[in-house]
């Protein structure tokens, strides 16, 4: 049994959220997220709590439970606080900027790096960082990880994009004699 897909999630005020069949949409001040989920659980807004409960008492459908219990606090904790996800950008001449609607990152190679950001993503360019926020948890964690992908940090000198909270262990580089 799942601990997680028993305890019915609770509405905040000001959110609104409609079932209709296996479709979940969320409605907030940030905005809207509306997601299709499988047969195997069952969506029900009771006394401003959402309760996800089993379709079938099969294997598969436990499995399921509390995933989908944990997207639909994603959803309804999205449209009241956007999720963000903070870069830091190391490195000699090492640069980000937004032009529109991409990300233009110059990252030490001999081509600037245009990567288009996703619809319903935030992207703000400050000095030597980049903040990426959104509704959607999973679009804000995949692009971020996207553009960390682009330059991973390197161990000697520290040198490429990380999270803000990331800790990169540091090596010794070469000893003289």
């Amino acid at each position: 049994m799942s601990r997680i897909g028993k305890k019915p999630i609770t509405i905040p005020a000001g959110v609104t959220v409609t079932v209709a069949g296996q479709t979940l949409s969320v409605k907030g001040s940030q905005g809207t997220i509306t997601r299709d989920f499988s047969t195997a659980v069952v969506f029900e807004v009771v006394d401003g709590s959402l309760k996800v409960s089993l379709q079938k008492n099969d294997r598969a459908s436990k499995s399921l439970w509390g995933t989908y219990s944990a997207h639909a606090s994603n959803m309804i904790a999205g449209v009241t606080t956007p999720f963000q996800k903070r870069l830091i950008i190391e490195g000699i001449g090492f640069k980000a900027e937004v032009k529109g609607s991409e990300v233009v990152l110059n990252l030490g190679f001999s081509h600037q790096i245009k990567v288009k950001i996703p619809e319903g993503l935030k992207v703000v360019a400050e000095k030597g960082a980049l903040l990426i926020s959104g509704i959607n948890t999973e679009l804000v964690g995949q692009f971020a990880a996207k553009i960390r992908d682009l330059k991973k940090p390197e161990p000697y000198k520290g040198k490429g994009i990380r999270y803000h909270d990331e800790v990169i262990r540091r090596k010794q580089g070469k000893k003289t004699a």
